[in-house]
């Protein structure tokens, strides 16, 4: 084996196996299922996971690299899951999640429904709030990105669908 990067270790509660390029999570959240690049290995040994790169080729040790990030997302998606807050910003902007569906109302002339893929859930602890929790990160912000692409934020007045982490760079009106 090549050169072999930190390894993961598996947190308790959390069990990984390798078959083949496969790797396969389960937790208390749920299962989660990554194919890796042919040019990466994996090897499980008591409680830890080991990447190399397959051979010394052009961009293997980046390959491998993105796996262990991956493999390590996938643990703590099963162990602990992730979340993303949304804020919406304006008069009349509202947000109401309803079984697996969210249903918005964000200033058009129209409700936005927007359908919740499997694995993620909604919840709306206020109007004008949205949390999206799941085990997959990239789920995770995928749905995220959906929803606050509706209606982003403005640079004028803020108005628009946010990311409660976000800093919206304010412009100045047109002067006469």
């Amino acid at each position: 084996m090549a050169r072999v990067l930190n390894p993961v270790s598996v947190p308790k509660g959390v069990e990984v196996s390798v078959s083949g390029q496969s790797v396969s999570v389960k937790g208390p959240k749920g299962t989660l299922q990554h194919e890796l690049h042919p040019l990466v290995t994996v090897e499980q040994d008591s409680g830890l996971l080991k990447f190399a790169p397959r051979q010394e080729a052009v961009g293997a040790l980046a390959q491998t690299g993105t796996a262990r990030a991956l493999v390590t997302n996938m643990m703590v998606g099963v162990s602990e899951g992730f979340r993303k807050k949304l804020d919406l910003v304006g008069v009349g902007y509202r947000a109401q999640a309803q079984g697996k569906t969210l249903n918005l109302t964000l200033g058009f002339s129209h409700p936005v429904t927007y359908p919740v893929p499997d694995g993620i859930t909604i919840e709306t602890p206020s109007a004008t709030e949205i949390v999206v929790t799941g085990s997959d990160k990239q789920l995770v912000g995928q749905v995220s990105a959906e929803i606050r692409a509706f209606r982003p934020p403005e640079p004028y007045k803020g108005k628009g669908v946010k990311y409660s982490d976000e800093v919206i760079v304010r412009k100045e009106a047109k002067k006469k």
